[in-house]
């Protein structure tokens, strides 16, 4: 399988499989991948997703020789594989977090940046080498600029140039970097931290969220009200305040 899918408890762990390739995708993996993240958003059981790789990569981006075969009549048909891909995992009504290590390139890091929070191992690289190959970063490269700001979004889309995950976590692109040895302990941390969280408040945060990128003041301000009157009657309130 070129998708692995594992449960502990309510964290289902999503691993991209095809280390032999440094994990890149074809246009069997990312159906794979966005039938899986699509079918874990009908899954009340499932409270933290998070995303990763096998082998020694994260994702190597697209993969060459698919990119190889495409033409202007087939080109959209797969970018639009990859938009699909991230936005299940931007449609998953719990909190996805990617696991980072090794090189995390072009389509991978459009995957990274689709997640709402991402851990990385010292010595992860990060790139955006499309123009290098003769074509634009496209679909959720355009996450880019909301997550480190437009010119150092344009750093990484125009020079190609790769960047360490120290640079990346200054840059805002990840949220915390950590010895390779340690990885898995902080994702441990991480995912215990969001268990804690009320589903529900969960669901409606993450899509605050991503209104807060996309929309006016005005908007955000009026759809925060309207979902935190619909949070109440909250159970665990309820309790919580019944104690003090």
């Amino acid at each position: 399988m070129k998708v692995d899918v594992t449960r502990e408890g309510a964290v289902v762990r999503v691993r991209l499989n095809r280390p032999e390739k440094a994990n890149a995708l074809d246009v069997a993996m990312l159906d794979s991948l966005a039938s899986e993240l699509e079918a874990l958003a009908r899954d009340e059981s499932a409270r933290v997703v998070v995303l990763g790789a096998t082998g020694r990569s994260f994702c190597a981006g697209a993969d060459v020789d698919e990119l190889a075969r495409l033409d202007a009549s087939t080109a959209g048909a797969f970018v639009g594989r990859i938009h699909r891909a991230c936005e299940a995992l931007r449609r998953l009504p719990v909190p996805a977090v990617a696991r980072l290590h090794g090189a995390v390139i072009g389509a991978g890091l459009e995957l990274a940046a689709a997640c709402d929070l991402r851990v990385a191992a010292e010595g992860t690289r990060f790139a955006m080498p499309e123009v290098r190959l003769g074509i634009p970063s496209v679909v959720e490269a355009a996450l880019l600029p909301r997550l480190m700001g437009s010119g150092r979004a344009a750093w990484l889309v125009l020079t190609g140039e790769a960047i360490d995950a120290r640079r990346a976590c200054e840059w805002g692109l990840v949220e915390e970097v950590c010895a390779p040895d340690n990885l898995d302990e902080r994702l441990s941390a991480l995912e215990q931290a969001l268990l804690s969280g009320d589903p529900k408040a969960l669901a409606v945060q993450k899509k605050l969220l991503q209104l807060w990128d996309e929309a006016p003041l005005s908007a955000c301000v009026a759809e925060s009200i309207e979902r935190f009157a619909s949070c109440y009657p909250s159970n665990w309130l309820s309790s919580w305040t019944g104690k003090r």
